[in-house]
């Protein structure tokens, strides 16, 4: 499909998987913005979210991980959208010092950028986010009290907004996760983050994303990797996600608005996280896959394991090529 005279794509990259390209803090931003200055790209925030940073341009479609799914079954159309009335949900269990930073943030975001952010509430009752890596490598975790989230959101939705972020307290990691910090470990909070985006997402039917809040907001002053760096100097995530959803396309039921699964052009996965949704009905679709070599998981599923049609490629740069020469 032409879009606004260019390809429309998706470029994801899944969160919590180890990827070495996205499975960091916004280190697949460069990489998605080169595609977007020649195609119209949906992205997970996973893909541009950079904690006070963002990549997000005016041709990407930020949508998140169950929104994707649904998109690719062909359940639901993505109607591109501008300055979004956005609410925030603040976690109850968030101390006043901390809550008092993310509000400053909001009001920085929305002073410096424009951002429409409407209103905001604060759960009923504490969220209880837990959070860990599987033996595997893999980032998960448990949400006590998702309701109260959900409630949160009713009350956002009736005041008129139209996509919502999420800030719900997450206890201090037992270590200081150093593989991480020096770029080769997994983001142990992404787990559990998508649970909570998906299940508004699921229920809601509304574009969201979550930013996590940490007791200790002090800027680290220590060196670390570069692909890690952006969330070490910056006491809140909330700004990335607060810019991403500021242009989130809504989401429909009604098939005959905005894009659907059968206007995609392409796909753009990392090399072996091909085990999921998107790719399984972009197969059906005859929407071609790309699996980028240089992008790898902890996940092992690559075309082999699962005898899926995909063109394998070394670089985003030669996929990028080999997409506008196709």
């Amino acid at each position: 499909m032409t879009y606004n005279n260019k390809k429309l794509g998706a470029f994801i990259v899944p969160t919590g998987i180890g990827a070495s390209i996205g499975g960091y803090a916004g280190d697949a931003g460069a990489y998605a913005r080169n595609f977007a200055k020649y195609t119209n790209l949906i992205v997970n925030p996973n893909v541009v979210n950079a904690g006070g940073f963002s990549s997000i341009t005016d041709t990407m479609l930020y949508t998140e991980g169950y929104t994707l799914d649904s998109f690719f079954k062909g359940e639901i159309n993505l109607v591109p959208s501008i300055d979004n009335k956005i609410g925030i949900i603040y976690d109850k269990a968030i101390p006043q010092d901390v809550l008092n930073v993310h509000i400053n943030t909001q009001n920085a975001v929305k002073t410096v950028y424009g951002t429409n952010i409407y209103a905001y509430e604060i759960t009923e009752d504490e969220v209880g986010v837990e959070f860990y890596l599987t033996n595997d490598g893999i980032s998960t975790g448990s949400v006590k009290n998702i309701q109260t989230v959900g409630k949160a959101c009713e009350k956002l939705i009736s005041k008129g907004c139209e996509a919502i972020a999420i800030v719900c307290l997450f206890n201090e990691a037992e270590d200081d996760n150093p593989d991480y910090a020096n770029g080769s470990g997994t983001d142990p909070v992404g787990g559990v983050e998508a649970i909570i985006s998906h299940y508004i997402s699921k229920y809601y039917k509304i574009p969201c994303a979550h930013s996590p809040a940490f007791l200790n907001y002090q800027i680290s002053s220590d060196l670390i990797n570069p692909k890690s760096a952006s969330e070490y100097i910056t006491p809140t995530f909330l700004p990335c996600i607060l810019l991403g959803l500021s242009q989130a396309p809504k989401i429909s039921t009604d098939l005959t608005k905005g894009i659907n699964i059968n206007d995609l052009d392409f796909l753009v996965m990392p090399y072996n996280s091909l085990g999921s949704t998107p790719v399984f009905e972009a197969e059906k679709h005859n929407v071609p896959i790309y699996a980028i070599k240089e992008n790898k998981t902890e996940l092992n599923i690559d075309k082999q394991a699962l005898g899926v049609k995909v063109i394998e490629t070394e670089s985003y740069e030669k996929c990028l090529t080999q997409i506008l020469k196709d």
